[in-house]
């Protein structure tokens, strides 16, 4: 068991909207914040506190840094549940 790989290919989806990404607000806050805030020392920190994932045994867990991005995109944007945040951030195949 490990962490869930992300696969950062662009879909055809996103490469026929990467125009109006490019001049949208909220992806650039994110992309202030993420320059702003250095991820690695605090997915260390959790890294220490955030024990699954860690052994061999059961299916790949979502690393402890995507779930606390997560959550914070359910503050910032009041998406109100887990399944509902699911919607607004994967593309639909």
């Amino acid at each position: 068991m490990g962490y869930k790989k992300v696969d950062k290919t662009i879909s055809f989806a996103e490469l026929s909207l990467l125009s109006s990404i490019e001049n949208n607000r909220s992806v650039k806050m994110m992309e202030r914040i993420s320059k702003a805030v250095n991820w690695e020392n605090i997915e260390a920190l959790l890294k220490e506190y955030y024990h699954i994932g860690q052994s061999h045994e059961g299916a790949d867990a979502y690393s402890p840094l995507m779930l606390l991005k997560c959550m914070l995109l359910q503050k910032w944007f009041h998406i109100p549940s887990d399944p509902e945040l699911e919607n607004q951030t994967c593309p639909v195949e």
